[in-house]
């Protein structure tokens, strides 16, 4: 029994090691996660910056509008860092961009709805209308469908690295059984390849 937890836990750890580094930059899934962020980022950091530009005071909820959304210098400033943020998981990219871009993608939503209910009222300090909140929404479903893409689901291919690393007992399964088809001298040219590979060290 005790053997048997100490193999499951060793391959739960590997499983997790590989799922920091099983998505090199060339992967589809990082391609998905990194341009997501860049997108909806570089467009944050715009509208921010156009808000700056305009001068528009810091916590004035009058009717000053960027590319048709109100706004003023509050929403400027944390649209700018919001945009950074976004950018960085860009730069960074894998599991970080997918887990940011869900996180922020949760957020705005939930920034939709807090808003959504503070409109009209001396609460609005980040002066919201209701097409902010309709852009908060879309935003959020955005940043959340390109988090989620290839990582969350009930049908995910058994080639997908989220799969693999939910399921190692099933891989090494798999694993064994094609290596019992797999010949001595093949088996012995595959480990040699594997070894030179920089995404499996």
């Amino acid at each position: 029994m005790a053997t048997h937890a100490a193999h499951t836990r060793d391959a739960e750890e590997r499983s997790r090691m590989r799922l920091d580094d099983h998505l090199p930059a060339d992967h589809r899934l990082n391609k998905v996660y990194r341009i997501g962020a860049g997108l909806i980022g570089a467009f944050l950091l715009a509208f921010g910056i156009l808000g700056l530009i305009d001068q528009i005071g810091y916590f004035n909820t009058g009717g000053d509008t960027v590319v048709g959304l109100n706004t003023n210098g509050s929403l400027s400033v944390l649209s700018i860092c919001i945009g950074l943020l976004l950018l960085v998981g860009m730069v960074i990219g894998g599991n970080f961009a997918s887990t940011l871009n869900m996180v922020l993608g949760v957020l705005f939503l939930l920034n939709g709805f807090l808003f959504l209910g503070l409109l009209d009222t001396d609460s609005n300090f980040l002066a919201f209308k209701i097409q902010n909140v309709f852009f908060s929404f879309i935003v959020g479903l955005l940043l959340m469908t390109f988090g989620m893409y290839g990582r969350v689901g009930s049908s995910l291919p058994h080639d997908n690295p989220y799969w693999r690393a939910r399921h190692p007992d099933a891989v090494e399964h798999q694993q064994s059984e094609h290596e019992a088809g797999t010949p001595p001298a093949d088996r012995a040219l595959r480990g040699s390849r594997d070894a030179h590979r920089p995404d499996l060290e």
